[in-house]
């Protein structure tokens, strides 16, 4: 069990603490900017965590009406094929997704949450803007082409490529400070002491998906059809507004944050440990815990962090605490010692690895939403009466079954399984995201069969070799991005949850980067996976399953292969989730909040013959 270290926080101006207001100072070490303690009742809890959620609509709204549209983008406007835009446009997302390791390392090693964010959203804010003018500036953009076939269209010019692309990639140095850290902001803002908050906390990743998914819906409905039908200048402009006003709505919230300070560059106190456990390794590790090399209590109390006891898995790393004999060169050094807590946040970083690779297939199977799902969906008849429905449009209906679905997650599922299991959460998180797993198995199966049926009705109407448009309705589509939006709300949702809890205190923001990696190895792995089976189903004369012309491509093929890729890493990952060891709680909330749910079991049980009401 982790040692509490309810400490009051670094930094000067320590507040005089009398008796009648002690208990209101947070417990768990988070301080204003100046480095003072805080009470709860004058910062953090729901009040400050609403400016953070507000936040984060506004922002997933900007990044969404860019990212929702772009393959359409990159196909009509700057005139690229199907497997160069969907692979840009993967290997952009990816890059999106990847960058907050960066960001939580600056966070966490030196500037800490809040100015690393408020740095990285100038830089978002920037790229969003000159975005903006690519896609407006006539001489930015090549000229307009109706011809269907891309490769008939005037190509757009290194000067041009270079502008677009280089907002982009700026957009996405930007997001790698907001990402990782505006969601453990949010978070930080319930003390993990205090149970009433730490049950808010529970709740908070499902609310906080939720919230967010507002502005995703706004993106995939509204701002898409603006770009379709209005103009880019002004599909583009509104999220670049929208992003301005998110960041005044988070600046406007300050006076109300609570903070954590940095703890120092977790990759340094990891590679400590590796490097030290490795110079030591013929040393034996002695049986008893206690003889390993730990600080007293106190040196963590004072500078409100959490010491972390010795725990029997990854054994071997325990060598680097292992005290050496007076005399041995460089005994004390640093990259020779190490402390036990040291030790057990390097392990809980590592023992999360293996479950992070698990979630990088179905990483993949979201990839495809913003890029192969919308350009079967431009195939399609997209007519409801008069009006023209944009295919990117229906990427909305991923953001509302994940809406609906976290929804009756959170009020009903959860409510049930706390009966049956006395877990405060319902089930495990690992469970959770199980499910999420067993849901993307499906999705590619059924996405195969109505490509299959899409490409029947196609060669039934003799439009194979013009690509013409299919006379089936679009929304044939529908079940494989609802279901999507269904597999978000358990996989995706608890994927967060999941990395930010059982990271270890101090490192928090790179816990919460592992998600974002996921996401971003899901859409590099999804550029590899399209490339390698592009060109591998092309060769020796063959038609290939890709093409340019989706009529004539076999997609049901590369849907099967999805479901059979899905099937396997489910497997695998029943495998690593069965030797998971969850890490210990650092303080008694979860139990006092399993200890409540007892009671209220207990409480409505039958007795003497009654009746049993809820």
């Amino acid at each position: 069990m982790a040692a509490v270290a309810g400490g009051r926080g670094g930094g000067g101006g320590m507040e005089v603490m009398d008796h009648d207001h002690e208990d209101d100072y947070t417990q768990d070490g988070t301080v204003d900017l100046k480095g003072n303690p805080v009470r709860r009742s004058k910062r953090g809890g729901l009040k400050a965590c609403s400016f953070v959620v507000v936040y984060e609509v506004f922002e997933r709204m900007a990044y969404y009406g860019i990212s929702s549209n772009l393959v359409i983008y990159l196909t009509t406007k700057l005139h690229q094929g199907t497997v160069k835009s969907a692979n840009n446009v993967t290997n952009w997302v990816g890059t999106i997704w990847m960058t907050p390791v960066i960001g939580a390392y600056v966070a966490d090693a030196h500037l800490g949450r809040y100015w690393t964010f408020l740095i990285a959203s100038v830089i978002y804010l920037t790229g969003m803007s000159v975005l903006t003018l690519a896609v407006s500036v006539p001489g930015l953009k090549p000229q307009d082409c109706s011809d269907p076939n891309p490769s008939h269209c005037k190509k757009a010019t290194t000067l041009q490529l270079a502008i677009f692309f280089g907002a982009l990639y700026t957009l996405a140095i930007g997001t790698g400070g907001t990402k990782p850290n505006i969601s453990t902001i949010g978070a930080d803002q319930f003390d993990e002491f205090e149970p009433r908050e730490k049950a808010y906390k529970l709740s908070f990743f499902n609310w906080w998906m939720f919230s967010i998914f507002f502005g995703t819906l706004f993106a995939n409905t509204i701002l898409v059809y603006i770009q379709d039908n209005v103009g880019w200048t002004l599909g583009y402009g509104i999220p670049t507004v929208g992003l301005a006003i998110s960041v005044a709505i988070f600046l406007a919230g300050t006076p109300l944050y609570r903070h954590k300070v940095p703890t120092g560059s977790p990759f340094t106190r990891m590679g400590r440990v590796l490097v030290a456990s490795i110079r030591k390794l013929k040393v034996p590790v002695p049986d008893d815990p206690k003889l390993l090399y730990e600080l007293d209590l106190n040196e963590y109390t004072k500078g409100g962090k959490f010491r972390i006891d010795s725990t029997p898995s990854l054994r071997c790393l325990n060598k680097a605490a292992v005290l050496l004999t007076a005399g041995s060169s460089n005994m004390n050094s640093p990259w020779m010692l190490c402390t036990v807590t040291q030790v057990e946040e390097t392990k809980q970083m590592i023992r999360m690895l293996p479950i992070l690779i698990a979630t990088f297939v179905p990483s993949t199977m979201v990839a495809q939403i913003g890029t192969l799902f919308v350009k079967q969906g431009t195939t399609l008849d997209r007519k409801i009466g008069g009006f023209h429905l944009p295919a990117a449009c229906l990427t909305g209906f991923v953001t509302f079954s994940m809406l609906v679905s976290v929804v009756l997650y959170d009020r009903y599922f959860v409510r049930i399984m706390r009966r049956l299991t006395k877990n405060p959460r319902g089930i495990t998180l690992l469970q959770r995201m199980g499910i999420g797993l067993v849901f993307h198995i499906g999705i590619m199966a059924i996405s195969s069969l109505v490509e299959w049926k899409r490409l029947t009705v196609a060669r039934k109407h003799g439009l194979v070799g013009n690509g013409g448009q299919v006379p089936l309705s679009i929304f044939i589509l529908l079940p494989q991005f609802v279901l999507m939006g269904t597999a978000d709300a358990f996989l995706e949702v608890a994927k967060i949850e999941f990395f930010y809890d059982q990271a270890p205190e101090d490192m928090k923001s790179l816990g919460t980067s592992y998600f974002s990696t996921s996401l971003g190895m899901g859409n590099f792995l999804s550029t590899f996976l399209l490339s390698v089976v592009s060109d591998i189903t092309e060769e020796h004369g063959h038609r290939g399953w890709i093409l340019n012309n989706l009529n004539a491509s076999r997609l049901d093929y590369y849907y099967a292969f999805f479901a059979v890729l899905n099937l396997f890493n489910f497997l695998f990952f029943i495998l690593v989730a069965k030797s998971y060891v969850y890490k210990a709680e650092v303080s008694d909330s979860m139990e006092v909040l399993r200890q409540e749910l007892q009671n209220k079991s207990y409480m409505t049980e039958p007795k003497n013959g009654q009746q049993r009401f809820p």
